[in-house]
């Protein structure tokens, strides 16, 4: 029974892809964060939803452009440059490949990430479907955190709150940091709306997803969390408001959570005695030494069987830089980090040029999006993420943002969407032309 209620969603988000092909790229999100497909208990579980989905958005897409009889107008951002670069270093690195079957299965599924963005890119060209754009990202992941938030609560926070099965993040730590990236998305929604009832329950939705983040017990999350919740504080207007929240915060954490979970957290600051922390640095120290050897083109993709094995335990890199340097070498590290660190500062520049042209919502927006990409590159450190979706779609979506900033988008908090906007508009855009969207 679940599978056909999937189905019936699959096939609502395809006739909608198809009617107003924009509205696909929210359905490709909901299927990429929310994974709403892993839940299924049958034929589900193996159907290609998110690839028939895509095709039914670029044929929707395509059928618009006929339609209105026009090329497609794709403009041009330094980060495209950037993905085009470290994708076409993905295959130097997958040619010298130390284990080459393995490494080119790697670069087939590493490569799906690319034609989503690409429909991004063309689709997503105002700022309300920006903004919905982002919204969807972040409730596709505080549905799962509802569900996770509410066990952690039933369990007296004993146990631990898993991702969506089959996702990138359905392990307990990568969730805890996908949920930690979400939560800066939860805060631009809060703050588009004038509606008191949506803000509370949008707080509500923070509340359960820094609890479900915490309930995973995972120490990467927790410096996730840690990173991001220090760049909300700096960017929010109510400081003397907001420490002091953080601190009553940390004191109910400490009171509420066990012994265990709080020994836990605590050997963070005491590695060298965690024998797990131990064992990771064991695995760097590999990764270090095979970039050594092989500083160019580095091992490939998924060397970390044959590399590990050597020392007699076949482990992962644990993390994301060990993982892009031994994998790519310093080239590929170099690719990946310019285009992050890039992009982390331009959205500090578009916050603080927002500001000074009056235009909040590109301050808003730059500011949340930083404090996400910040919480991906912090549970970075000990988790092999390099690959993950989510921080390439937000990539994306700062180029979008930079874009329209740059076309002088209206964006003061008088008009548009910060003068009451609804979830509930989002039917009325379903039901007008591309062209009034725009």
């Amino acid at each position: 029974m679940r599978d056909f209620a999937l189905m019936g969603i699959l096939l609502s988000l395809v006739f909608l892809a198809l009617y107003r092909p924009w509205v696909g790229v929210l359905g490709l999100a909901v299927l990429g964060f929310m994974h709403p497909q892993g839940y299924g208990d049958g034929f589900m579980k193996t159907f290609p939803s998110y690839m028939v989905l895509f095709a039914a958005t670029v044929m929707g897409y395509l059928a618009e452009r006929v339609r209105q009889k026009s090329w497609p107008q794709f403009n041009w951002d330094w980060r495209l440059a950037g993905m085009a670069l470290l994708w076409g270093w993905f295959f130097v690195s997958t040619y010298y490949a130390l284990a080459p079957f393995a490494a080119r299965e790697k670069l087939v599924e590493v490569l799906k990430i690319l034609p989503p963005l690409i429909l991004v890119w063309l689709l997503i060209d105002t700022r309300e479907k920006l903004f919905l754009l982002m919204v969807t990202i972040a409730l596709s992941i505080a549905l799962v955190v509802i569900k996770g938030g509410y066990w952690a609560v039933m369990a007296g926070f004993h146990d631990r709150v898993y991702g969506p099965p089959g996702s990138q993040y359905g392990d307990n730590n990568e969730f805890a940091v996908a949920v930690a990236m979400s939560i800066p998305l939860l805060f631009i929604w809060m703050r588009e709306t004038q509606d008191r009832a949506l803000r509370w329950m949008i707080l509500a939705l923070v509340v359960l997803s820094y609890l479900s983040a915490l309930s995973s017990w995972s120490r990467g999350g927790m410096l996730s969390l840690i990173a991001m919740t220090l760049l909300l504080v700096w960017y929010s207007k109510r400081k003397l408001l907001a420490i002091p929240l953080v601190v009553l915060g940390i004191l109910a954490v400490s009171t509420a959570f066990s012994e265990k979970w709080l020994g836990r957290m605590e050997s963070i600051l005491t590695f060298q005695a965690d024998a797990s922390a131990r064992s990771r640095i064991e695995m760097w120290k590999i990764g270090w030494e095979s970039a050594i050897k092989h500083p160019m083109m580095g091992s490939g993709f998924d060397a970390w069987p044959i590399l590990s094995g050597q020392s007699g335990r076949i482990m992962d890199w644990h993390s994301a830089y060990v993982e892009l340097l031994a994998e790519h070498g310093f080239v590929g590290l170099a690719i990946w980090g310019g285009l992050v660190a890039g992009t982390l500062l331009s959205l500090g520049f578009l916050t603080r040029s927002g500001r000074r042209a009056k235009k909040l919502w590109v301050a808003t927006y730059a500011g949340m999006l930083q404090a996400s990409l910040v919480a991906y590159l912090a549970g970075a450190l000990t988790l092999g993420i390099a690959y993950w979706e989510l921080p390439f779609w937000l990539i994306i979506c700062t180029a979008v943002m930079a874009r329209l900033a740059k076309n002088q988008i209206p964006g003061n908090r008088s008009e548009g969407l910060a003068s009451g906007w609804r979830v509930g508009d989002l039917s009325k855009n379903l039901t007008v032309g591309s062209d009034q969207l725009r």
